[in-house]
């Protein structure tokens, strides 16, 4: 029996990554090497009770699971690594220029894509897997891309080869229309970055373990091709200034600051999933408090109804404002839309998803269906003293597990740690 893949899980919230990676350790045929997570990190900054910490040892045990603010922590007291996995919150990455005394990145203070670069630099794993919302390749308004141009060239000078991929989950089969970017770091001379590179530069990130992962179609795409130059800082002040649109396409590969980058059409082969698949029938196990009252249900059509309204910006600029309407109820033959963190509680809304009973009432999703739509086990967010618009938030900050599942199959497969 090979020895495991070790691997280290920051802003593991509720263990998503963990579900998944546990998942990608069957089924993979000829494959003997697992993936056993031998250190997380969980912390809420301003939270006293660290809800979702209780619940990540509730369910993995305490062993190796660090509930401290990760800026505090030195990475060299982590156990040794290969996988350092994260689905981290999205900021400002921007970099501040260095004092003449001092070299290397300096990052606003709190940004804590600096700590995930810490612990790269410090410990050099031979792969980090991390998450994000699909806008940081678009962000910040007035320098579109910039952040994630930052990140990259960050990566790429800490030795590593980088691929990255939007990914929505029901394109493969999966029950939530949950639209993220992946992040596959590979450090230079290993198995992942020779998917990436020829002759130094980047290839297509068809050839990348994202593309073998979640298949695409063999088509013809359009290619975009630049290079990342100067230092971060100056690419934090650079980059994309003065407006237009982000060079960055929805997948794309970085290899010593060359960047190919494209959009690819996703290629699954599963029967896909629906909200139907993950409900509960039986309105008898439904508690009373999930069904909308008769006078409530004008205010959920108000609400998620069409609208244009007459607004003031704060420098007295008038504007008009529009929405679009939503489905009231939510269509029970398609992926649900995606939870987001405020999905819980009793209060109208229009984000919230409202669902119909074969006997025509309408109710909110219970906190067992929103772990469903996300790939968690039924009960795994239930904890003495956690609500459930506390259970509701985990999984509107989680990820859908099954993407990392099958993600993780294919480094197994192919041998890449």
């Amino acid at each position: 029996m090979s020895r495991p893949i070790r691997v280290a899980e920051l802003f593991a919230g509720v263990g998503g990554f963990r579900i998944g990676l546990t998942d990608a350790n069957k089924g993979v045929h000829g494959c003997d090497s697992r993936f056993a997570v031998v250190w997380s990190n969980q912390w809420e900054p301003g939270e006293r009770a660290q809800h979702a910490s209780r619940v990540y040892e509730a369910r993995f045990g305490t062993e190796g699971h660090s509930n401290q603010d990760i800026s505090t922590v030195d990475p060299a007291t982590v156990p040794s690594f290969d996988l350092l996995v994260g689905g981290f919150p999205c900021q400002d990455y921007s970099v501040a220029k260095p004092l003449n005394q001092s070299s290397g990145l300096k990052g606003k203070k709190g940004v804590l894509w600096w700590d995930i670069h810490r612990f790269i630099e410090a410990r050099q794993p031979k792969m980090a897997l991390l998450e994000n919302v699909d806008r940081l390749l678009v962000s910040p308004g007035g320098q579109r891309g910039r952040d994630f141009a930052v990140m990259l060239a960050s990566l790429n000078d800490l030795g590593y080869a980088v691929e990255w991929r939007v990914i929505n989950a029901a394109d493969y089969g999966f029950p939530q229309r949950r639209k993220r970017v992946f992040i596959v770091a590979h450090r230079m001379r290993t198995p992942g970055s020779s998917m990436l590179r020829e002759n130094g530069r980047s290839t297509s990130p068809r050839d990348g373990i994202l593309a073998v992962a979640l298949p695409v179609e063999k088509q013809p795409v359009e290619a975009r091709t630049f290079e990342l130059l100067g230092e971060p800082w100056e690419i934090s002040e650079e980059f994309n200034f003065g407006g237009g649109s982000s060079p960055f396409l929805t997948a794309g590969v970085c290899v010593n600051r060359h960047i190919v980058t494209e959009k690819l059409v996703p290629n699954s082969r599963r029967t896909p999933m629906t909200l139907k698949n993950v409900v509960v029938e039986s309105e008898s196990m439904i508690p009373n408090e999930y069904f909308l009252d008769n006078n409530e249900v004008a205010k959920w059509q108000e609400l998620k109804g069409a609208k244009r309204l007459l607004r003031t910006k704060k420098n007295g600029i008038m504007y008009q404002y529009a929405e679009g309407a939503m489905a009231f109820p939510d269509a029970l033959d398609k992926p649900s839309r995606t939870i987001i963190t405020s999905e819980g509680g009793r209060s109208a809304s229009r984000f919230k998803h409202v669902i119909q009973t074969k006997s025509g009432r309408l109710r909110r999703l219970l906190p067992v269906e929103l772990e469903r739509l996300s790939g968690f086990p039924d009960g795994h967010t239930e904890l003495v003293g956690i609500t459930d618009a506390r259970r509701a938030f985990f999984i509107g900050n989680a990820l859908v597990t099954g993407i990392v599942a099958d993600i993780g199959r294919a480094i197994r497969k192919h041998g890449l740690l």
